[in-house]
């Protein structure tokens, strides 16, 4: 079952449409609400939690907040966007807000990325997840036959939008019909989207994606996806590696107009091996050991 977080919500508000602030999406039995802060949608300070950390925590937001339809209460807060530095007022300001939201039991997905926004792509990406947590929630991944395994919501077949057969619920599916494209107009020198991810045993999945522009540079993007008292509803790091070539397809649509910042080959293959190297630090270890050959 996936989990919805937050505990029983007693320490959360109803979120109010008011104001010209109505709901952006409606969608399997929630609200999509845009930005709020904190302060909005907590109602008391949760023992724990010293006065001056509750008043300077309230300051700070959340792109997307989803609730219950029925409720209005929240479900859990989306975050798209850039990661704070290490030791930054920024990183500081995070950790702050998430020893509140712990304590009021306020479920987060962030994903953290410096190319996607929520301006950009958090609706496609909120509704992305509410279908699949609305798919694994009614069991529909399990099939009748128990000798069948069953199919998960990323792996579900279909027709995609350029005619082909594939998996309708990858959201980089469409920055890997652009690479084919670009590749066959002589904007990139080969025409797969690659990638790998990983996650790490104390910390977010990790996704990386990239696609080679020119001989032996490559366009790079990496995305982490850290779930905190929420499930997305499919495997936090194939998400994540989605993401990325999602990133890789916003940046190849600016090929033609701007000079884009290009990874040698051979320093991504040694940031890969690095990669490797870690894989005691990781749930499931590492299943991209023949990306490390050249």
């Amino acid at each position: 079952m996936t989990s919805t977080g937050g505990g029983d919500g007693s320490w959360l508000r109803a979120v109010s449409g008011e104001g010209g602030r109505g709901p952006l999406l409606a969608r399997g039995g929630h609200l999509v609400h845009g930005a709020r802060r904190l302060g909005e949608l907590t109602q008391r300070r949760p023992p724990g939690i010293t006065g001056n950390q509750w008043s300077t925590a309230l300051r700070e937001g959340y792109d997307l907040v989803v609730c219950a339809a029925d409720t209005a209460r929240p479900v859990f807060a989306v975050e798209i966007g850039p990661v704070a530095p290490a030791g930054s007022a920024g990183q500081r300001a995070e950790r702050l807000k998430n020893a509140v939201a712990e304590a009021v039991g306020l479920a987060v997905l962030r994903i953290g990325s410096p190319t996607l926004r929520a301006d950009g792509y958090g609706r496609r990406i909120v509704a992305y997840v509410i279908d699949a947590r609305g798919y694994a929630e009614l069991g529909a991944a399990d099939p009748d036959d128990a000798d069948v395994s069953p199919v998960g919501f990323r792996d579900i077949l279909g027709r995609l939008p350029d005619g082909r057969t594939g998996h309708v619920n990858d959201l980089g599916a469409l920055a890997r019909a652009a690479a084919v494209e670009a590749y066959v107009s002589r904007r990139l020198v080969d025409p797969l989207v690659r990638g790998l991810h990983v996650r790490w045993a104390d910390g977010p999945a990790e996704g990386w994606s990239w696609v080679e522009v020119r001989p032996g540079a490559c366009l790079v993007e990496r995305v982490t996806v850290h779930e905190q008292r929420v499930s997305a509803g499919v495997d936090p790091g194939r998400l994540a590696e989605d993401l990325a070539a999602l990133a890789v397809g916003e940046r190849m649509a600016a090929l033609d107009t701007a000079e884009p910042v290009l990874t040698p080959r051979d320093e991504l293959l040694a940031d890969i091996r690095r990669l490797e190297s870690r894989h005691d630090e990781m749930t499931g270890g590492f299943a991209f050991a023949h990306l490390c050959t050249d």
